[in-house]
């Protein structure tokens, strides 16, 4: 006498299946979560470097296109204060008027040495100067912009187009060099202790020669 055989997964194949499906669903998800994670990451840090690289071509602009300004022909200095951790100038670009136009460039540096601190920039227009009382009449307009936070150590030099040799000065005086540095170098450490150098040559010098 022969006895039919029931076709049908018993609960222990059905527990050692569902067991399975859980464990591939996990390391799945673990996949797909891993990798949008890097996915983000890059981006993010692409975000970052093109952000970077934009403000760095803006200052890189300002630098370049610093112009031998005078308030009247005939009157000296220059106006342009070279000192090692802060810089204002004329510049022939402007933001402010759409990328030409004179404007008073400021760049310095707020912050602790230790903890560092905040490299900014200021622009006026239109240029105002001072008078032979040291005044500056009305107040132009005025904007500002954060370049880089986080910074320490913020140097600025200057290179000596004069000079046979490349030589940089750690503070430009207009009065005993009666003409704009060759080029302008910054120098300094991010946060995470990496170290940064931007050197512009100034376009004028260079057209000069």
């Amino acid at each position: 006498m022969t006895r039919n055989s029931q076709n049908g997964f018993t609960l222990i194949e059905v527990l050692l299946a569902l067991t399975i499906f859980a464990l591939m669903g996990t390391i799945l998800y673990g996949a797909f979560s891993l990798g949008h994670g890097a996915v983000d990451k890059s981006q993010k840090s692409f975000e970052k470097n093109q952000k970077l690289r934009a403000v760095d071509e803006l200052l890189g602009s300002y630098i370049r296109s610093a112009f031998p300004y005078r308030s009247t022909p005939q009157s000296a200095p220059l106006l342009f204060i070279g000192e090692s951790a802060e810089l204002t100038f004329v510049s022939s670009f402007s933001l402010a008027m759409g990328g030409r136009g004179m404007a008073k460039v400021r760049l310095f540096w707020e912050g602790d040495e230790k903890r560092g601190g905040t490299l900014r920039l200021e622009e006026e227009t239109p240029v105002r100067v001072q008078d032979e009382e040291g005044h500056e009449g009305h107040e132009g307009f005025r904007t500002g912009m954060v370049i880089r936070e986080g910074v320490k150590e913020f140097r600025i030099s200057y290179l000596d187009p004069q000079s046979e040799e490349e030589k940089w000065e750690e503070r430009w005086d207009v009065g005993e060099r009666n003409g704009l540095p060759g080029a302008v170098r910054l120098e300094y450490r991010t946060a995470d202790g990496g170290e940064a150098r931007w050197v512009f040559p100034i376009m004028m010098n260079l057209l000069a020669r």
